[in-house]
């Protein structure tokens, strides 16, 4: 159950931000979360999130098991720009992207261990 977005223009730090909050959460509640997250990259995480959950579907896993396993926020490629400054030079102007992989895991309920009583010799 994976999904990855790439080159999406927006600089890591910032969506490693959002990708903190839900890592480690079921599902329902960190599609919950995002959608009243006043970040920007919520909104690309969440569409993520369920294009995830669409896959386990078709895998034939039920959506009400999954948690985020992995939430990883690696650093795209680096589109580099030029703005015109004081006296005819330039400075350099980065403008970062981002690859997200989001890797989905089926929570495995145990059931508890009996106590059975240990007789010693």
């Amino acid at each position: 159950m994976k999904a990855f977005l790439k080159n999406y223009r927006q600089s890591p730090r910032k969506v490693r931000l959002v990708a903190s909050l839900v890592k480690g959460k079921n599902v329902a509640s960190a599609i919950a979360e995002l959608d009243f997250l006043a970040k920007r990259a919520g909104a690309p995480i969440k569409k993520l999130l369920l294009s995830a959950v669409a896959n386990a579907k078709n895998m034939g896993i039920d959506a009400e098991n999954l948690f985020i396993k992995e939430l990883r926020v690696d650093k795209g490629i680096v589109m580099k720009r030029m703005m015109p400054a004081a006296m005819g030079t330039g400075h350099r102007i980065n403008k970062r992207t981002s690859h997200v992989n989001i890797l989905l895991a089926e929570k495995v309920i145990q059931a508890k261990p009996s106590k059975k009583k240990v007789i010693k010799k």
